[in-house]
């Protein structure tokens, strides 16, 4: 079938992507992985890793405050219940314990400064790349450095 294909490709763009599929599909085929796929069509200025995980990390913490929330509000769904348990795990801290709106509160609060710590490491870094761009630009090209200032 691949040769088919190629006859009629015309041009080295057309005949990659003929190339491509089919290595996908063999790919497919014969269950092997493929580390690169996708990787090479993702733009060079995408999101880098450690600023996912940290954004991934304040999701979880926003989804537990919530949870802990729920809780101290006298949500006592089994799914809550269970979330409050394995927030409060490694710690000698029961559900039944008479102050455990204060230890709520107090779990609350720290995943509330740990979020604003993370997104405080966030800002500095973009700020930083922010200035270390213009600076290369000024040297560079001031004209259009002035320009994307407007």
């Amino acid at each position: 079938m691949l040769v088919t294909y190629l006859e009629v490709s015309r041009d080295l763009c057309e005949t990659d992507s003929i190339l491509f599929g089919a290595t996908l599909a063999v790919c497919r085929i014969i269950s092997a992985k493929l580390p690169m796929a996708g990787r090479a069509t993702q733009k060079s200025g995408a999101i880098p890793a450690w600023r996912r995980r940290i954004e991934d990390s304040i999701a979880k913490a926003r989804a537990l405050i919530g949870r802990l929330t729920s809780f101290r509000s006298g949500n006592n769904s089994p799914r809550v219940v269970r979330t409050v348990r394995m927030a409060f795990a490694g710690t000698n801290i029961s559900l039944s314990q008479p102050d455990i709106t204060q230890k709520l509160t107090e779990r609350i609060d720290g995943l509330k400064q740990k979020i604003a710590a993370w997104g405080k490491q966030i800002r500095r870094f973009s700020e930083r790349s922010r200035r270390f761009n213009q600076n290369r630009l000024f040297q560079s090209d001031q004209k259009r450095l002035y320009k994307s200032l407007e």
